[in-house]
């Protein structure tokens, strides 16, 4: 009797001290009742949540989220890799092949004259990003820098071709950086190496059960030690269940990444801050552009804000309104209506969705003829959400998540104004967040020049906050105002403000003056806020060649170089270097390793040549000079080089 008392006794003694201990733990945080909500509670990995949870793990591995992303293997990849023919680019005279060299992946490039190859480059993929419902795409690893490759496989078209966004004329190559935003949306939860932009010190594989849940050490701590809730009466706020939560904050686990677009940090947040059960707009908003006219179009990843839009979403969250820290009621529309995330879409069965709408609508309220209806199988989605193609996904269709009765005939206008900007996930955005939605807007989307003079007008609005110089400063730089950019940077301490992007800036500003020596200042700022930034330590690398500091430039180089070898930039820089330190043969081995890399890079080619005509290699020299006029016949430049050396 004495043992079977003081076990359970030991047992709630546990669970006081655990409660006591994470409840400390957790009063720096807001007043959230869930203990993963602190910044102390740690993600645990899928595998944990296995061992209490193995049929929902196994369910749930077999969705999309679960196959998000992975080791290139030969079972991750979907892709048909028979009679393959290579994929050409043709405004870059480009040939790409994927194959495989027993259980490795590579994507070849390379250029033809007739059947003589010209240049060639084969690069490793690393890693598979997609389900392969849709899409793969293919990611290469140089040292931790992760990159996506120019390849994909379009599942629905079972075609190759260029990845979304490197087509007409916009083939980034290999160089196009895959940051923590991206990698986080299509995985668990990447650890980013401090200041880079894209290395990664820690990559999972694929979505995992964290992502909704939160992390889980709080809950596998608890229950290790034997504590458990009934969770059919109780709440367990050790972990978040998103089917507990209101359907506001439900919505936002969703659209964490389903709600794609112009993301916009609060100050001093990271991605990597929101939790499941918060509140998405206290750690960012999403922002979208308005258009008059084309309201029928939507981007991939935009199932949240086109749901959202729906007349079904949002009467039935109207009516049922959700109060604080109280669960979604079962008539409120939200995501998981209709879709259980532990359950494969392809599984899943139209009548699911169908019971969903069932909820509202009564089976004899459709008013389409009876022909069509059984044309479509009953199925409610193929009238009410029909599939199209996503206008930034080629060769992917997907259905549109906005609820609406079919129209007959299009009655939408085929010109796109532009409106503005508008917060999706936030009812009100203060100025600050506005004025730096739309300089990200400019700056990342491409957006209209218009939109600088909107980030101008909300930037004035808080003139007297403690962040708008940086705000500032970024605004003047992408209107390339460089001596307002001085200006105003005399009037702060760059090393109180420890923000590295306002450094850079300053020093880009300086360097562009001519005032070579503020820049280095500023760049060697910006690299100790920053070490694992390319672009910082490369511009600073640049600084000490203006100043003739070459050794000291040779050295910097090769800091960068050995971080991410592949950088072709840099390597023509370590050139000239090489050059006016009288070290020509390190100066043609750097410009053949850029021209490796980038077979059409002007500098490389122009500055081969000349060091080619300085050891008095004239044939060579020409050849250069004509391979650059093969690739830009127009430029007068090299035509007068190439005169000048015909006639020697």
């Amino acid at each position: 009797m004495k043992k079977a008392f003081i076990f359970p006794f030991l047992l709630i003694l546990l669970g006081i001290a655990f409660f006591n201990f994470y409840c400390n733990q957790n009063s720096t945080q807001s007043a959230s009742p869930y203990l993963n909500h602190s910044d102390t509670i740690h993600y645990v990995g899928m595998e944990q949540c296995r061992a209490c949870h193995p049929s929902i793990y196994e369910s749930f591995i077999q969705t999309g989220m679960g196959q998000s992303f992975g080791r290139a293997t030969k079972e991750k990849s979907t892709a048909n890799f028979h009679n393959l023919k290579p994929i050409y680019d043709s405004s870059l005279n480009l040939y790409y092949l994927p194959h495989w060299l027993k259980d490795t992946l590579y994507i070849t490039e390379f250029r033809l004259q007739g059947k003589d190859t010209l240049f060639k480059r084969t690069e490793r993929v690393d890693y598979i990003i997609g389900s392969g419902q849709h899409t793969n795409s293919h990611l290469g690893s140089s040292n931790g820098f992760i990159y996506q490759l120019p390849l994909t496989w379009y599942a629905q078209k079972g075609k190759w071709d260029l990845p979304p966004g490197f087509e007409n004329g916009r083939n980034v190559r290999f160089s196009r950086a895959i940051e923590f935003e991206c990698m986080s949306c299509h995985n668990a939860m990447p650890v980013l190496s401090p200041g880079s932009v894209n290395k990664f010190e820690k990559i999972p594989e694929g979505i995992d059960c964290e992502r909704c849940h939160g992390p889980g050490e709080a809950h596998t701590t608890e229950k290790h030690h034997g504590i458990f809730i009934d969770t059919s009466t109780q709440i367990d706020y050790t972990i978040v269940n998103p089917r507990k939560l209101s359907w506001e904050l439900q919505i936002d686990v969703c659209q964490r990444c389903h709600l794609q677009g112009n993301a916009i940090l609060k100050p001093g947040k990271t991605f990597a801050d929101f939790r499941p059960g918060m509140r998405l707009s206290d750690v960012y908003e999403v922002f979208s552009p308005k258009y008059e006219g084309k309201d029928d179009e939507f981007i991939m990843a935009s199932h949240a804000q086109r749901l959202q839009l729906s007349k079904c979403f949002i009467e039935s969250n109207k009516t049922n309104k959700s109060e604080p820290g109280k669960a979604f009621s079962s008539m409120n529309l939200t995501c998981i209506t209709c879709h259980n995330p532990h359950v494969s879409v392809k599984v899943t069965g139209k009548q699911i969705f169908n019971n969903a709408c069932l909820k509202c609508h009564q089976d004899n309220s459709c008013k389409e003829v009876k022909e069509t209806r059984l044309l479509n199988n009953n199925n409610c989605v193929e009238c009410h959400m029909p599939k199209s193609g996503s206008i930034d996904i080629p060769h992917v269709s997907v259905h549109d998540h906005k609820i609406k009765i079919p129209i007959k005939e299009k009655q939408l206008s085929d010109l796109r104004k532009f409106a503005g900007i508008y917060a999706v996930n936030a009812k009100e955005s203060n100025a600050q967040t506005k004025a730096n939605a739309y300089l990200n807007y400019f700056e990342k989307f491409e957006g209209e020049a218009i939109s600088l003079d909107s980030a101008n007008f909300y930037l004035n609005q808080f003139s007297d906050q403690p962040n708008f110089a940086a705000q500032k400063i970024h605004y003047l730089y992408l209107k390339n105002n460089w001596e307002e950019i001085i200006q105003l940077a005399q009037t702060i301490d760059l090393k109180l403000e420890k923000d590295p992007w306002v450094c850079y800036r300053v020093g880009q500003a300086y360097q562009n003056l001519g005032r070579t020596k503020n820049a280095q200042e500023s760049y060697i700022l910006a690299t100790t806020l920053a070490p694992d930034n390319l672009s910082f330590i490369n511009k600073l690398g640049i600084t000490y060649v203006e100043l003739g500091e070459f050794k000291n430039a040779i050295s910097l180089f090769g800091v960068s170089l050995a971080k991410q070898p592949k950088q072709a930039d840099v390597w023509i820089n370590l050139g000239f270097a090489y050059i006016n330190t009288k070290q020509s043969d390190l100066a043609l081995q750097a410009y053949n390793k850029a021209i490796s890399l980038d077979p059409d890079n002007f500098q490389a080619l122009l500055n081969r040549a000349a060091l080619f005509n300085l050891l008095g290699k004239k044939d060579k020299a020409k050849k250069d000079l004509q391979l650059i006029l093969n690739a830009n016949p127009d430029n007068q430049q090299v035509k007068d080089l190439l005169q000048q050396l015909n006639s020697e």
